[in-house]
This record gives C-alpha cells, sequence and structure tokens, in this order.
C-alpha cells in the first residue's frame, strides 16, 4: 500500500520531466543542430502518410483509382502516338502548366502559417510591373503571344526583351489605360489568388479535426499569453478580440478579413475549424475574398504605380501643397523637371553599348543575382517544411509514449 502511494507521488514528477525532455527534444529537432535525425523523421512522416492516402484510397475510393488509371494510360496512349492532335496537347499542356506555376505560387504564399513564401513579391508583383512598363514603353498592350506567355519557372516572357518596333505602331499616344492593362494580367493573378484560398485550407481542416477529437490547437491556447515587445503585445491582443468575438465570425466577416492583406487570417481560419463552421461557407468567403477582391486590389495599385497615374497624382497634390511654403515655390519647377527626368530614364531601356574590345564577362545580371535569391528562399521554405513535418510526427511519438505510461499507471 505504501509502495503504491510512492508511485504514484513520483509520477507526476516523472512526467513532468518526461514533458521537459521532449520539448528539449523537440527544440533540438532541426536542420542545422540535427540535420541527418530531423531528414530521417521527414522521410518516416511522409512514407507514413503515403501508406494512409494509399490504405484509403483502395478500401474508399475504388472508383476514383480506376478513372485515374484509365485517363493515365489513355493520356499515355495520346502523347506516344504521332498524328494532328500532339499540337494540340502541347497547346493544352502549356496552359497547365501556366496554371499550375500561379496556382502553386499562390499556395506557397499563404500556407505554412504566416511562414509562406512572398510570391507576390517575387514573382506576380514584378510580372505585373514589368508589363506595365513595357505596355506604357510600347503604347499598345496586345504583347503577349498566348495567355500563358508570363513569367515561369526558368522561363522568361517572349514580350519582355522584344524590342517595341515588333509589336507595331502605337495604339496609345497619351498613355495606356487602367482598364486595358488590367485583363492582360487579370487570369494570373487571379489565379494566384485561388492558391492562396486553397492554402488557407490547411489550418482550418487540422483545426477542425481537432475540435471533432474535443482537441484544441496551440494557436488558440497562446493567444492570452503576453508576448515580449510592443508588435508581439498587439498582436496578441487582436488575437484576443478575434476570440472575443468569435460570435461574429460568418460569411461576411471572413470575407471582410480576407479581402486585406492581413497576417492574421490564419488565425481566423484556424478559429472557423475549431469552431465547426461550414466548410462551403469558409472556403468560399476566402476564395471572393483573396482570389477576386484582394488580387485586384493590389493589380491596380501596381498598374497606378508604374503607369504613372498614380505618381502623377502625388507629384500634383505635393506641388499644391508645397506652392504654400515660403521659399519652396520658386524652387518647384526645377524640382520637378528633375523628377520627370529620373523617371524616363527609369521607364525608357538605355540601348545596347557596341564594343570591338573581347572581355571576359562575369554573368552577374540583375536577372541571374535575383534567381539566386529566389532559390535560397525557396531552399529555406523547403527546410521550414522538412523541419516542421519532423517535428510533428517526432510530436506524435512523445504523445503516444505519455498515453502509455498513464495506461501503465491506471493499470498500477
Amino acid at each position: 500500500m505504501g509502495s503504491g502511494k510512492r508511485a504514484s507521488s513520483r509520477n507526476p514528477a516523472v512526467v513532468s520531466g518526461l514533458r521537459e525532455k521532449h520539448q528539449e527534444d523537440l527544440e533540438k529537432l532541426t536542420l542545422t543542430s540535427q540535420p541527418f535525425k530531423t531528414f530521417k523523421f521527414f522521410v518516416a512522416a511522409v512514407l507514413l502518410y503515403l501508406r494512409r492516402s494509399t490504405s484509403y484510397l483502395l478500401a474508399n475510393g475504388g472508383w476514383l483509382l480506376l478513372f485515374t488509371s484509365v485517363l493515365v494510360a489513355f493520356s499515355a496512349i495520346l502523347v506516344t502516338v504521332d498524328g494532328p492532335h500532339v499540337k494540340h496537347l502541347e497547346e493544352l499542356s502549356e496552359y497547365v502548366r501556366f496554371g499550375l506555376w500561379w496556382i502553386f505560387l499562390g499556395v506557397a504564399s499563404s500556407i505554412g502559417l504566416g511562414s509562406g513564401l512572398h510570391t507576390f513579391v517575387l514573382y506576380l508583383g514584378p510580372h505585373i510591373a514589368l508589363f506595365t512598363i513595357k505596355a506604357m514603353t510600347c503604347g499598345r498592350v496586345d504583347l503577349k503571344s498566348a495567355i500563358y506567355d508570363t513569367i515561369q519557372l526558368k522561363r522568361s516572357p517572349s514580350w519582355l526583351d522584344k524590342p517595341c518596333h515588333e509589336f507595331g505602331s502605337p495604339v496609345f499616344s497619351s498613355g495606356v489605360p487602367l482598364s486595358s492593362i488590367l485583363p492582360q494580367v487579370q487570369i494570373e493573378a487571379i489565379l494566384w489568388g485561388l492558391g492562396t484560398a486553397l492554402g488557407e485550407l490547411p489550418p482550418y481542416f487540422i483545426s477542425r479535426a481537432a475540435s471533432l477529437s474535443g482537441g484544441k490547437m496551440e494557436e488558440l491556447e497562446t493567444c492570452s499569453g503576453d508576448g515580449n515587445g510592443f508588435i508581439a503585445k498587439r498582436v496578441n491582443q487582436i488575437k484576443g478580440w478575434l476570440l472575443s468575438h468569435s460570435q461574429y465570425l460568418n460569411f461576411f466577416t471572413i470575407l471582410i478579413l480576407a479581402s486585406v492583406p492581413n497576417p492574421l487570417f490564419d488565425l481566423a481560419g484556424i478559429m472557423c475549424g475549431q469552431f465547426e463552421k461550414p466548410f462551403w461557407e469558409f472556403f468560399l468567403a476566402t476564395l471572393i475574398g483573396k482570389a477576386i477582391i484582394k488580387t485586384h486590389i493590389q493589380t491596380v495599385f501596381i498598374i497606378c504605380v508604374c503607369n504613372n497615374q498614380l505618381l502623377d497624382w502625388v507629384e500634383n497634390e505635393l506641388i499644391y501643397i508645397m506652392s504654400f511654403v515660403p521659399g519652396l515655390a520658386s524652387a518647384l519647377p526645377e524640382l520637378t523637371a528633375k523628377l520627370r527626368l529620373m523617371k524616363e530614364k527609369y521607364l525608357v531601356a538605355s540601348p545596347p553599348v557596341t564594343s570591338d574590345i573581347s572581355v571576359k564577362k562575369w554573368d552577374l545580371s540583375f536577372a541571374s543575382v535575383w534567381n539566386g535569391v529566389v532559390w535560397l528562399m525557396l531552399l529555406n521554405f523547403f527546410g521550414q517544411i522538412v523541419t516542421a513535418t519532423a517535428q510533428r510526427y517526432l510530436k506524435k511519438q512523445q504523445e503516444q509514449e505519455l498515453d502509455a505510461l498513464a495506461k501503465n499507471k491506471d493499470k498500477n
């Protein structure tokens, strides 16, 4: 009897020490400190997921598996057999590649609970800006050879380096209007927005699964904690406000949160899953907000900036305000002339300089440096995925160990 009491009194201390050890193991499991162990757990987690997915498809998705097999076999026959359909298949593959590329960039931007890759800044934003500047320089918008003639992986658009005289004479003499440029970049922007909406689904599904099993996600548990620093405190205050007003979380609330740049939208998805909001209510509001409203706000802003519309408005307002400042009114004409000269130098590409001197050139262009930065960010993004997956797999094993310890305690 006494030994049983001593064991029960020691057991909380054992569990507490084991939890501390588990937390230390999780913190140490990174690619920088334990690369081989981290990658081993990542591979084990991926294999476990594939095995479970295969078993589920074999048990519940027989017709889907059969249809997919027939479709793959039919596609293989079409690709291997020569004929007039090959040209159409190549065109179709270009459209599929174009769609998957921009959707993938959108998913990569929003997935990962705030740690996603900022693909709007890296790809979509520069693409819209380059097309706007090119259209403004050439005075026309029919620059693309096809809809899929955009920036893609290891591929530049055909219109980027093509001289303007190959497109024909300018159609717009006094600037290209916004209404003409927007349809030319609208499809890729909407596809990117669709990807961002799809990237918001994992937090919703994970939180919904935790809610159905009686659990609660850590992001909701730590909302009331005190953060260090001004920004952390404000973020926790916003999280607490969202949780306290969860009864107002409906279609229109989600739509508003998804329609503006909002770093806390992951929390809204977690809350929708935790409180078991209907999937289609959450997804449709997210889709409309991100793929339609938010992407058009961002696209229109970049077009206005690169099309000088917003810059001209700001310039005129500043000139109007500065004209009332004593001593600046006389200097305004010279200042505005210098600003317009700098703007023209930026927008108009300088002609290439020919030289008869043969020198060794280093391939250190802006494009190569930019590609290097992008690849570094992609590697960092992949490293975060590997680390998070390995830590999640280890945490599952630790929970199983604690459950086994609790069962042994009940038996004793």
